[in-house]
């Protein structure tokens, strides 16, 4: 499913990044999610979910009456490669650092 929002703006948004964290911890029920974020209705917190889900960073299966969400490792992949280059600009010039730290 095509969504109006990309990887780059659903983890823009705080309570999306919180939920997350908080599924890089662990899966969880829709129902902890929801309690994890008391100043957020249900429903919005499930928009955010939505959002989470169309973007392909989460996925979420069914238990019985509940809904467990949990992290989907390819669509942080996205974020991983988009890093990628920025990763190595701070890794050499982390190295120039201590190569001149070292020549002092």
């Amino acid at each position: 499913m095509l969504s109006a929002v990309d990887v780059f703006e659903a983890v823009a948004e705080p309570n999306r990044r919180h939920l997350l964290g908080l599924l890089a911890e662990r899966d969880r029920t829709a129902g902890e999610l929801v309690d994890s974020l008391p100043t957020l209705t249900q429903p919005a917190v499930s928009r955010h979910l939505r959002v989470l889900r169309e973007v392909g960073l989460v996925e979420v299966r069914p238990d019985g009456q509940r809904r467990i969400y949990a992290l989907k490792p390819d669509g942080l992949q996205r974020i991983d490669d988009w890093i990628t280059p920025y990763r190595r600009f701070w890794r050499d010039h982390l190295a120039a650092l201590h190569q001149h730290l070292e020549n002092r």
